[in-house]
């Protein structure tokens, strides 16, 4: 039986230029679909798949997601003293459980494989889940829960993985697949943004990872790759023929939140799936389609 998952990292350290001005004073983890913002959706991910202690590897002007996971006291009184009960469960909800976050910083933007070492102190010998906030996926059960329940047969490296388009493979970074069980893809090789003509498949990996401890001994090398970041797809690849190394195709719809297009998209499939909201929804949708 492999040593069980119970740590994840959250890197949320990016500036999110992409979303300014509204990142400006906001950080892009904290844009809300529908009514959630996005790290709680990648909080609320892990904890169902049974993460107890919650890593987030943060940036200067970052401290509203802090306070987003904290108490607030003076909006709790004020909800119970006009008897808000429901927005007080809401509240009580977000909250996790006392000691189980952690924050950190990264103080350079040195690429993803750099914040996940930033965290490293904080996991220590054990393998980690890695989440990031801005690849949210609509799946029941989650994706870091059908991953989990994988690694719990195999152990090892694993990411998240899903077919795309060749002509976007270059955007993500991606495998060579040896033996496929169902769900399950043995990782011979990674590469980060290949060329389409260059790429070795179109399985792409998407923003989650459990990782062996090693993976940071890797990482602490600093080996600068694509777009001169040091990129956790290297030092991951590094890995290969050391220990167990698969990728879960997840069932699920995956958006890409780092931009406009994939953000609006998620409000509105977020929102469909909701019984409180659907037909509202569609009825809105045919006046503009």
């Amino acid at each position: 039986m492999p040593v069980p998952v119970r740590k994840a990292i959250f890197p949320v350290g990016g500036l999110g230029t992409r979303f300014l001005p509204a990142t400006k004073s906001m950080p892009k983890e904290m844009l809300t679909v529908v009514d959630k913002p996005l790290i709680q959706y990648a909080v609320e991910e892990a904890r169902e798949a049974g993460i107890e202690e919650l890593i987030f590897v943060t940036g200067r002007g970052k401290s509203a997601i802090e306070d987003h996971f904290d108490v607030a006291y003076e909006l709790e009184d004020m909800l119970t003293s006009r008897q808000k009960h429901d927005a007080l469960k809401l509240l009580s909800a977000t909250i996790p459980a006392p000691g189980s976050t952690a924050f950190t910083r990264q103080q350079e933007p040195l690429g993803l494989g750099h914040a996940v070492w930033c965290g490293r102190n904080f996991v220590g010998s054990e393998p980690v889940a890695v989440l990031l906030a801005d690849d949210l996926i609509l799946s029941e059960p989650g994706c870091l829960k059908q991953m989990i329940e994988a690694y719990n047969e195999v152990g090892g490296n694993m990411v998240a993985l899903m077919e795309v388009e060749r002509d976007a493979i270059s955007a993500y970074g991606v495998v060579t697949p040896g033996e496929v069980t169902g769900n399950l893809v043995e990782v011979r090789g990674m590469v980060e943004k290949p060329k389409p003509e260059e790429a070795p498949s179109n399985y792409a990996v998407i923003g989650r990872y459990i990782l062996q401890p090693k993976v940071f001994e890797d990482l602490g090398r600093m080996e600068k790759g694509a777009g001169g970041e040091i990129q956790l797809t290297d030092a991951m690849a590094r890995q290969l023929g050391l220990q167990p190394f698969n990728g879960v195709l997840f069932e699920g719809r995956r958006f890409d939140c780092g931009n406009k297009v994939g953000f609006l998209e998620a409000n509105l499939a977020f929102a469909l799936a909701r019984d409180d909201m659907r037909d509202d929804i569609k009825a809105f949708l045919k006046e503009y389609v």
